[in-house]
């Protein structure tokens, strides 16, 4: 390729080296200190990388999809997933009793934000619900498809309850826990 000065010197395609590096010629600036030879070996801790692949994908899209709806006791609980993630989600409704669905008016609310009919519940797997993640509370699904009603005292009732329910374990340990405890001080302090 000619130059367009009209000279005979050709444009070249690789990079001027000697402008990338050192004047010296090197590379790497003598005052530069190596690497130990521990860090050799040094690579992103599993745990971190998991965490923020987890955490990214997450984030990516604010959805969780329903993988499975069941049956548990006088409850229905619809488990969910993110759409990149392995962490899952499960909301519980009221399920119908005695004939009506007068006790299950939250979980049709449920179905009829997702656009399913009670009369094809199995539609409702694999149907995307919009959903925020917090790190401190988890997860928690749009208003529209919890089925949140308008009054506040419906809402700190409905609130408690999910609340104790998901913590029933811990509350039966420290119920069992302080009833020893108890029974332990008035042992000492009839015999004491």
């Amino acid at each position: 390729m000619a130059d367009r000065s009209g000279g005979d010197e050709t444009v070249s395609a690789t990079p001027d080296r000697e402008c990338a590096d050192d004047i010296d010629g090197d590379p790497t600036p003598d005052d530069a200190d190596p690497l130990p030879d521990e860090l050799d070996d040094a690579g992103v801790d599993d745990e971190v990388k998991r965490r923020l692949r987890e955490a990214y994908l997450n984030d990516e899209e604010n959805a969780l999809i329903v993988t499975r709806v069941r049956s548990v006791g006088d409850r229905v609980a619809v488990e969910m997933r993110p759409p990149h993630g392995d962490a899952t989600h499960t909301e519980r409704f009221d399920a119908p009793r005695d004939g009506s669905l007068q006790e299950s008016e939250a979980f049709l609310d449920f179905l009829e934000a997702a656009g399913v009919s009670p009369l094809d519940v199995d539609e409702l797997v694999g149907a995307r619900v919009p959903a925020t993640y917090d790190p401190e509370t988890g997860w928690r699904v749009d208003a529209a498809y919890r089925g949140e009603s308008g009054s506040a005292a419906e809402n700190r009732f409905a609130a408690a309850r999910e609340w104790l329910w998901t913590y029933r374990a811990w509350l039966l340990a420290a119920l069992l826990v302080g009833g020893e405890l108890a029974f332990v001080a008035v042992i000492i302090l009839v015999y004491g």
